[in-house]
């Protein structure tokens, strides 16, 4: 008997096609219904309910009633981590159609990757963060310093009340497209809703990706040095 755990499990979750999309739909860290993941999957709500009713008993996801409802969403950020890091060495799929080929330039510009800013733009602004000296980065952790600890405080951002949430404050995690890693954790979150609530940023329907609004890159350009 083997006393390691057991990744044949997991991966045998993870091989299903449907599966797979259910859970890279479910990315940008929000609740979904059945029949809504599965429309993105494009598959039967019976053949969803099936590989939903796989995933909960895997604790990939995790379910949620309502009422009559039932709302399904990935089980922690950890478990998108692994994803984001599974998506990064996974080969690009194959493009066939013009619809394709858009919404994926959309979630490679920005998207959301679980309750973080992802993307070309979520590695851009890292590393411009990075380069004001705002951040630091020691093994797989990015650090506040002095500087940071101001110019999050000034952009309304508390960060007391950030550490105080039982989650990671400040990690890094690799970005599929890019190949680089991207602010994740309490203060990614808190970032990133902060985008949303200067209207900086914008939901894409259907897909996870985020668009940036006339403002947005006004405030970028201003505040992060970006030229979007």
């Amino acid at each position: 008997m083997g006393i390691n755990p057991n990744m044949a499990e997991i991966a045998a979750l993870l091989g299903e096609t449907s599966r797979a999309t259910i859970l890279a739909s479910m990315m940008d860290g929000r609740f979904h219904t059945a029949s809504e993941l599965a429309y993105m999957a494009a598959i039967k709500p019976q053949t969803a309910s099936f590989h939903l009713a796989k995933l909960v008993e895997g604790k990939l996801i995790k379910v949620e009633k309502q009422g009559r409802h039932r709302y399904f969403q990935l089980a922690g950020e950890d478990i998108a981590q692994f994803l984001e890091s599974f998506l990064a060495i996974s080969p690009p799929p194959e493009v066939r159609s013009l619809k394709q080929s858009s919404q994926i330039k959309l979630l490679q510009d920005a998207r959301t990757c679980y309750d973080h800013l992802a993307g070309k733009l979520g590695v851009q602004l890292t590393e411009s963060m990075l380069k004001a000296g705002y951040l630091t980065l020691e093994g797989k952790q990015f650090v506040l310093t002095d500087e940071g600890i101001l110019f999050f405080t000034t952009f309304g951002i508390d960060l007391t009340a950030l550490k105080r949430k039982r989650r990671s404050f400040s990690h890094a995690c690799l970005d599929w497209s890019e190949r680089r890693y991207h602010l994740a954790g309490a203060l990614g979150c808190e970032l990133l809703n902060q985008f949303f609530n200067l209207g900086w940023l914008l939901r894409v329907p259907s897909i996870r990706a985020i668009k940036v609004t006339e403002k947005g890159k006004i405030g970028f350009k201003e505040v992060f040095h970006l030229d979007l």
